[in-house]
């Protein structure tokens, strides 16, 4: 390849926009509450499973998150969220039991994803 073209394509559009942290952060809440979603609707309690395993692993990476020092968030919102993180957790295990229905965390995944779209892009 030669200089100019290299150029030229080092300088061009980039081919993939560019993905801020927050809109990274809605598309994993998205992935993982359309498997809740799918695995509530087909009712197949292995899907459920593990829909509930990839929705906890979602939230104790944000609750890890949300307790260094350095995160950003006030500290109310870290608060909430991480109350949320504990609900989720506890909420989980009655689903998967049957004690529970699904629906809720469903219901806290949309509104955080309407937090995160609402808040509009951030690096």
């Amino acid at each position: 390849m030669n200089a100019t073209r290299m150029a030229k394509t080092a300088y061009s559009a980039p081919s993939e926009p560019v993905r801020t942290a927050r809109g990274i952060e809605y598309e994993i809440f998205a992935r993982v509450t359309g498997q809740l979603q799918r695995a509530r609707s087909n009712g197949v309690f292995v899907d459920m499973i593990a829909a509930l395993h990839e929705n906890r692993r979602l939230w104790q990476v944000l609750a890890s998150d949300l307790a260094l020092p350095d995160n950003g968030l006030p500290d109310d919102l870290r608060a909430r969220l991480l109350y949320l993180a504990e609900f989720t957790r506890q909420h989980s295990r009655k689903v998967s039991s049957g004690e529970a229905e699904a629906q809720v965390l469903i219901d806290i995944n949309t509104m955080i994803m309407r937090g995160l779209r609402a808040a509009g892009p951030a690096t």
